[in-house]
């Protein structure tokens, strides 16, 4: 239109006045000290708790008693739990870690003891460790390193997991784990993990192996799947191993109707057929010079089936 009359871009009258651009470097001044000012308060807040506390409450009780005023003195200004994060639970029960982290929505999230929380979580069997931080302004960040189980622990008819130190992670909901090795007898969780392992490296082996039994607390029988004890050698079960995997690739020692196969004597083998296995067993070869024991073999714990 005509009669409307503009003025030009970037006239004089376009630029901001020297009121506003001093409102605006203000403004940028102002973010940084806002920060300052809150971490101000919060350390005004923390002083006023120590003292108020430590006029009130005795020496044990003052840190817990000026945690929580802190905390309920800086949750009136926002500073709350809006969200629990929980990283690296794999088989640790929710409901039980939730239990032992103690932590709800709109609690003050400075209202707590992180070292406190911590050592209550890691109570749980499953948890190995467990880190617990707070990320201002709402956020409680809990990692887990649980244990790895390792075997099933056959104890007075009871089954449990336990991992490769032989510390119990669980006594429930077992089944899920069948396919870890079973391990039978007192003191069989501190000492397995060099067995297993020497039988894992022998896979022919080990898929005939139903469970390792710890006898006295000193040594190891293995019972096979087709019923067969072999008694291995206190302190020498890798060499024990080697020389059954031997017998069994040369004689199929453990596909044959035998109770026991003997290797706790450095040399000798001595071989105990099945009582109606008969006359038709064939054993293999023993040196001349060995000659069975006169004493029975050592007697087996019973050993339940494994849960299925």
């Amino acid at each position: 239109m005509s009669g409307v009359r503009r003025s030009p871009r970037n006239s004089v009258k376009d630029r901001p006045s020297g009121l506003r651009l001093a409102l605006r470097r203000q403004r940028r001044l102002l973010r940084p000290a806002g920060w300052v000012a809150l971490a101000s308060i919060v350390a005004l807040m923390l002083m006023f708790a120590v003292h108020t506390a430590g006029l009130r409450a005795g020496p044990g009780q003052t840190l817990k008693t000026m945690r929580e005023r802190l905390g309920a003195m800086t949750a009136a200004s926002g500073l709350r739990v809006t969200n629990v994060v929980i990283e690296g639970r794999a088989n640790t029960p929710e409901s039980m870690l939730r239990e032992a982290i103690g932590i709800r929505k709109g609690d003050p999230i400075l209202g707590f003891s992180l070292d406190a929380t911590r050592a209550t979580i890691e109570r749980i069997p499953w948890v190995e460790h467990v880190t617990v931080e707070r990320r201002l302004p709402g956020t409680i960040v809990v990692n887990l390193q649980e244990r790895r189980p390792y075997a099933i622990w056959q104890n007075r008819g009871k089954f449990v997991l336990v991992d490769r130190t032989g510390q119990v992670v669980a006594d429930q909901d077992v089944t899920q784990f069948r396919r870890l090795p079973l391990i039978v007898g007192q003191g069989a969780p501190n000492a397995a993990a060099e067995l297993l392992d020497a039988l894992r490296d022998r896979p022919a082996l080990e898929e005939k192996v139903q469970a390792s039994v710890r006898v006295g607390e000193r040594r190891w029988n293995l019972r096979m799947t087709n019923g067969t004890d072999v008694m291995l050698p206190e302190g020498h079960e890798v060499a024990a191993l080697n020389r059954l995997a031997q017998l069994q690739q040369d004689h199929d020692v453990l596909d044959r109707p035998l109770a026991a196969i003997d290797m706790r004597l450095p040399d000798r083998l001595v071989f105990r057929p099945k009582p109606d296995a008969g006359d038709s067993i064939v054993v293999p070869p023993i040196p001349p010079d060995a000659s069975p024991p006169a004493t029975s073999p050592t007697e087996v714990p019973v050993i339940a089936k494994k849960p299925t």
